[in-house]
């Protein structure tokens, strides 16, 4: 017993030692800082540092990237803030109350130098370089060079704190190594978006007409659809193509009859609606050999934002140029034309609890609950894969690959992969609902033996037991016994901004 105390008093003082040692080093180099005559350093770094206070600097930048209209610049603006505002209150609200440190001492430091107000809260860590940190990696997973310039501002961030007589070297590097953690545990709870690792072909551009006045374009909307977003897409499309035929679709109206009316007449058929509306019109475009332009003016508008139409300014951009390609579609059993998704089990019942969810809570949060929700509540379905039967209540065929990966699919950067995104959640094992549960928490739930995704280019399965209903594009959907999923690669020509 004695031996051991002995051994456990050794321990402590060696690390004692270790840590006056490392102490002193810091307040050194720090003191070397502030004695280094630089009017650079005296003329930029109280300015920097100042722009940095309650991240002012960084929600400026993410504003900034906000209005870029480049999606990875837009998630990555979203994804720096949230890993700011993480780390910022692990950092004041944890990490500055375990171990006390007082300021340095500014009596070195230039008066010109000195920031305008020294703080007085405990100096380890630094709560400027964690934010500055968290930032920077929160862009760069989804924007890895825009990430790059941030991460050279964020260390600039930091050393303006050990110039300014704020920090000592030490707490800095704290402040940086806590934020960019949050920032990377971050990463692991919501996935980024990130390109996929195959070799796609090029876009293809379909050779169409430049159309400045619309001739030829006939446009079937509903002036009611999206909570009056419907109303002001029409407004748009007469102003920007007066020579464009408009059809406005009525309460009572069957809208594929009127749909096929306006592909009679039509050179380019156009369509303002949901998804669901959408993939109609897409049909029928196909069995016209029509190109299709759609008009965001729906709830979410999924197919037409992964197009690039995400604004009808864009659309109308696309038809007045004669800017076209062709995407992929997705058949079931070579009947129903899909653009989206289709899903069995519970899928749309989650995706609704978690939307309405998420504008209240954090994401993660709203996607565990609505997991949660869906398992213990939702009927789960047998289904017999190539021989292999699965119970499951959650079950998504997607037109393209979904990123990102998980389930938690958010939008495609390409449309004519000539894929089909499969994910299955297994039910039909012991604690499963802990499981799962335990994996999302971890943000490990592609590792998961639950969990099944694949890229392929068809896809089949058979009820075990009823017939099962299948969800499509936003709709209920009708009653299968058995259900074959294949792409129709390249199919469909639609106007879209031309990718790069």
């Amino acid at each position: 017993m004695r031996r051991r105390l002995v051994r456990t008093a050794r321990r402590t003082a060696a690390v004692r030692q270790i840590t006056r040692g490392l102490g002193s080093l810091d307040a050194e180099i720090y003191d070397s800082i502030a004695r280094s005559p630089s009017p650079l350093l005296d003329a930029t770094m109280p300015k920097l540092s100042h722009a940095a206070d309650h991240s002012k600097l960084w929600m400026a930048i993410a504003a900034g990237m906000a209005l870029s209209g480049q999606p990875t610049l837009q998630r990555g603006a979203a994804r720096g803030i949230a890993s700011l505002a993480v780390t910022s209150l692990v950092t004041n609200q944890g990490a500055k109350r375990i171990r006390r440190r007082n300021r340095p001492l500014v009596g070195p430091i230039p008066l010109t130098r000195r920031g305008t107000a020294q703080p007085t809260s405990n100096s380890l860590p630094s709560g400027h370089s964690a934010s500055a940190a968290a930032f920077a990696a929160g862009v760069a997973a989804e924007n890895p060079p825009a990430g790059l310039l941030l991460s050279a501002l964020a260390g600039l961030v930091g050393i303006s704190r050990v110039a300014t007589g704020a920090h000592y070297p030490g707490d800095v590097m704290a402040g940086l190594g806590i934020g960019a953690s949050i920032a990377t545990i971050g990463t692991k709870v919501v996935p980024p978006i990130t390109r996929p690792r195959i070799s796609l072909a090029t876009p293809s551009a379909v050779p169409t007409t430049a159309r400045p006045d619309g001739n030829g374009v006939v446009v079937v909307i509903n002036p009611a659809s999206g909570d009056g977003q419907g109303a002001r897409v029409l407004d748009r499309i007469r102003a920007m193509l007066p020579a464009a035929e408009i059809v406005e679709l009525a309460p009572d109206d069957d809208v594929e009859e009127v749909l096929r009316d306006a592909a009679s007449r039509a050179e380019v058929l156009g369509i303002a609606g949901g998804d669901g509306t959408v993939a109609t019109a897409a049909a029928i475009a196909l069995s016209a050999d029509l190109p299709l332009a759609v008009f965001p003016a729906g709830t979410f508008n999924h197919f037409a934002r992964d197009l690039g139409c995400t604004d009808v300014n864009r659309t109308l951009t696309a038809i007045q140029s004669g800017t076209a390609t062709r995407v992929d579609t997705v058949w079931l059993n070579d009947d129903r034309l899909i653009l989206n998704t289709a899903s069995i089990g519970a899928y749309p019942q989650f995706v609704r609890t978690r939307t309405r969810l998420q504008s209240r809570i954090s994401r993660p949060l709203a996607t565990a609950y609505a997991v949660l929700r869906v398992l213990r509540r939702a009927p789960h379905v047998r289904i017999n894969v190539d021989g292999t039967e699965i119970e499951t209540s959650l079950f998504l065929v997607g037109n393209s690959m979904y990123q990102p990966t998980g389930f938690l699919p958010a939008r495609r950067l390409r449309l004519d992969d000539g894929l089909l995104d499969v994910r299955i959640l297994e039910t039909n094992h012991r604690w499963a609902t802990t499981r799962i549960l335990l994996a999302l928490a971890l943000g490990r739930l592609e590792r998961s033996r639950l969990y099944h995704e694949m890229q392929v280019p068809e896809f089949g399965f058979a009820a075990v037991d009823d017939q099962i209903t299948i969800a499509h594009d936003g709709e209920i959907g009708e009653r299968y016994r058995e259900a074959r999923f294949r792409v129709g690669y390249r199919q469909l020509a639609v106007y879209a901004p031309r990718q790069a």
